[in-house]
């Protein structure tokens, strides 16, 4: 939507969504992991759409444990990926 001035207005969660697509355009290393992030867009709906766009490979529902997949993306980090969570 647009301001009075012209300038563009956008929700945090819009603002969210545009910035992790955006990265995972411009760098193919980038990828998304987290609870519900993938089905379900997220608790919030930040990823909406994302996994239609990115597919499965890039757009990645863990189960809850934190534990585990916080540990998956520091491997994943240290193999030269990207993870967002």
């Amino acid at each position: 939507a647009a301001s009075s001035e012209g300038q563009q207005s956008m929700t945090v969660r819009e603002a969210l969504n545009a910035a992790m697509e955006e990265e995972m355009i411009r760098d193919e290393t980038v990828f998304i992991m987290g609870e519900e992030v993938a089905r379900y867009n997220g608790a919030y709906k930040v990823t909406k759409g994302l996994l239609d766009k990115f597919g499965e490979d890039r757009v990645i529902d863990t189960p809850i444990t934190e534990s585990g997949f916080a540990g998956m993306a520091v491997g994943a980090a240290m193999a030269g990926l990207r993870p967002v969570c």
